[in-house]
């Protein structure tokens, strides 16, 4: 049952696709508060609060205070509140009351759960305009299937994005791609993609290509296109302000891009230098920029990664002059920098990028009316990868174009996918991609992985490889890292057989992965799930923070620290380890072993990939290949339990929009 109140004017974020009527009188569960802009509900000392999309800290997001401010904000810490995107949606499962909650609202919106109070739960926005969803059902995943079916059906990529991806802030012309593809093509290291970061554009440019490093980017598309390698190249968020650039001169000429207070441009600088807004919100200005990405499909690609649209900005030209008048007071006064002194001259610097003020300082044109940034700030990155999204379904309707974002609030979903963002090559931040997945996909968001070996810091050989191991089942597995970071692409290290036999597996498992993230995606269920939506009655469910279900048949858990040799884990029923290590003729092979319900250590040695098979189940296995194009979906292995029920299996031509054929589903038998 689902239930919406409402309060104060709503802005209209179309995360909802049927609105219910407002109901009237209170909030269950809640104390609702007007005056102080909060929402506050009493938790039992056991309860889980679940949810929260791509955030910090655990599955279980009780004891801290989260933020909904989508930021630049590369330092995935602990003690972070907000990273890039607005997820709204909590998963409260306590021990009389189970609800969801989603508040739907623009602005910045804060969880405190239970970080000053323990016990307390306490919601608060920064203006008293909101949506609030109360979602109540039979159990966790009933409540999940219900918003699903409330913010609509997740977007679905072309098969082939479901390939290996190698990545590099630095491929700096044509011939670095062709090194990196013949590189992974001469060692038999299967690939799918290799994706352009900044240094593919003419002076940053949207929509452009540098010819002096790229003379042909459609012969260079067909070319690897011929390989079954696609490229993908990044589009920002910002318009470069250049007289004379196409894109900046119509865009200005009809009114497109953000303005200030006074209805002049506003201009903030991210990567470009002086940099213009699309303003998102409008929907001509919208059309109009999804558009622009007909430049690069007429030059052969079919991806796209949108990036920096939270948005992202570096420094204001009146902020600027601030900090650099207050530098220089400092300078005439020869002022001796004690300590006060010093925090307050480097603070001036910190303030150039995002700040608050400068998006108080801008303007949306909505239905006629202006809209002040700061109030709908989260929906920018949305805007930007629907406008793409919606173009896509206008020129290539018979075709579906790879598609994901950093930023993003609920109802993007449909549109795109995400990836993790910008994480370190840490230890810590493989188990914080494994416990972002379940609450990205509660959310909608089902196209999601992180940037496999860390993108900032320099990753390790065994880093990487245990980082694989757990890629291997994310529906994007991409490896990405830094300009001036170390060369993680795997040939540069020295166990290439161990890389090979990880990267191979995930071809093998294609059909299962591809299968179950269709079914999830047309059915709006979870791919990823914690062990206590399958086990609501086993307590110690309720705690594991490092171990997932995928799909119906698997459960994953990987090796997440330095040196282990193995790690713990506990089984909620009897399972069948699999271990896929290296056969005796150096390729993979598949090894198991059967293990009763409770707490086993698994040895797992390093270029290892174990995970597990659930009781009366089965999994489909492919032969494998160097792309996608090579996977035969049609003639599988069953990897099986004893008494193994038939799997339910889809498969469609992994192009078209033809997603509800009946054709596309079978049930495959041991």
């Amino acid at each position: 049952m689902i239930r919406r109140f409402s309060y104060g004017t709503v802005f209209e974020t179309e995360a909802v696709l049927d609105k219910p009527e407002a109901q009237r009188g209170a909030l269950p569960y809640f104390d609702v508060d007007p005056k102080r802009r909060a929402l506050t509900c009493r938790m039992d000392a056991d309860a889980v609060v679940y949810g929260l999309g791509e955030n910090v800290r655990g599955i279980n997001k009780r004891g801290w205070i989260y933020e909904s401010r989508c930021s630049d904000e590369p330092h995935h810490h602990e003690d972070k509140r907000s990273l890039y995107a607005a997820h709204n949606f909590i998963l409260f499962d306590g021990r009389e009351r189970r609800f969801g909650l989603f508040v739907d609202y623009p602005g910045i919106l804060t969880f405190d759960v239970g970080f000053t109070d323990a016990s307390v739960l306490k919601i608060t926005a920064a203006d008293w305009n909101l949506d609030v969803y109360l979602i109540e059902g039979a159990d966790n995943r009933d409540i999940v299937w219900q918003f699903r079916r409330l913010i609509g059906r997740s977007y679905i990529p072309p098969r082939w994005a479901f390939g290996v991806g190698q990545s590099r802030w630095g491929y700096q012309n044509e011939a670095d791609v062709r090194a990196v593809v013949r590189s992974y093509r001469s060692l038999r290291l299967p690939l799918d993609m290799v994706y352009l970061d900044i240094d593919y554009m003419e002076r940053y440019k949207d929509f452009t290509v540098d010819r002096t490093r790229f003379e042909d980017l459609a012969a260079l598309s067909e070319e690897l296109k011929a390989e079954n390698v696609r490229l993908i190249p990044i589009i920002d968020a910002a318009v470069k302000q250049e007289d004379g650039y196409p894109v900046y001169e119509e865009g200005k000429a009809k009114g497109y891009f953000c303005t200030r207070e006074d209805g002049s441009l506003f201009v903030g600088a991210v990567w470009p230098g002086r940099s213009v807004f699309t303003d998102m919100l409008n929907p001509q200005a919208r059309a109009w920029f999804g558009r622009q990405y007909k430049a690069l499909l007429d030059q052969g690609i079919e991806g796209f990664w949108n990036d920096m649209n939270e948005p992202a900005i570096f420094y204001t030209e009146d902020r600027l002059a601030h900090v650099l008048d207050e530098i220089s007071k400092l300078k005439e006064t020869n002022q001796n920098l004690d300590l006060e002194a010093f925090r307050r001259f480097t603070g001036l610097f910190g303030s150039l990028s995002h700040n608050p003020e400068d998006y108080q300082a801008f303007y949306h044109t909505v239905g006629g009316q202006r809209v002040r940034h700061d109030r709908v700030h989260n929906l920018y990155g949305y805007g930007m990868t629907r406008a793409a999204g919606e173009a896509f379904e206008q020129l290539e309707p018979r075709k579906r174009i790879l598609l994901f974002s950093r930023a993003s609030y609920i109802g993007m979903h449909r549109y795109g996918g995400i990836w993790q963002g910008d994480n370190k090559s840490w230890w810590s931040h493989i188990l914080l991609n494994l416990r972002m997945l379940p609450s990205l996909n509660m959310c909608g968001f089902l196209y999601t992985g992180a940037d496999l070996g860390g993108f900032g810091c320099d990753a390790t050989e065994d880093l990487l490889l245990r980082w694989y191991a757990l890629g291997v089942f994310t529906p994007l597995m991409r490896n990405h890292a830094a300009y001036g970071t170390r060369d993680q692409e795997p040939y540069r290290f020295s166990d290439i057989d161990s890389f090979r036999r990880i990267l191979g597996l995930r071809y093998r498992l294609l059909p299962y992965l591809y299968s179950e993230y269709m079914k999830a995606a047309l059915r709006g269920d979870m791919m990823f799930r914690p062990l206590a939506f399958d086990h609501p009655d086993d307590p110690r469910c309720r705690t594991v923070e490092d171990q997932l279900y995928l799909g119906a048949e698997l459960m994953i858990a990987p090796v997440y620290e330095q040196n282990a040799a193995g790690r713990y884990v506990y089984l909620p029923e009897d399972m069948t380890l699999i271990r896929y290590t290296a056969g005796p003729d150096g390729d993979g092979a598949f090894v198991r072993e059967a293990l009763p319900a409770g707490d086993h250590y698994v040895p797992v040695p390093l270029g290892d990939v174990v995970f597990f098979l659930r009781k009366g189940r089965c999994l489909p296995l492919a032969e494998g290949g160097q792309c996608v194009a090579d996977v035969d979906f049609e003639n599988l292995h069953m990897l099986a339990c004893d008494d193994a029920q038939p799997y339910e299996y889809y498969h469609d031509d992994g192009v078209s929009r033809d997603y509800d054929n009946p054709r596309n589903i079978r049930w495959l038998r041991a």
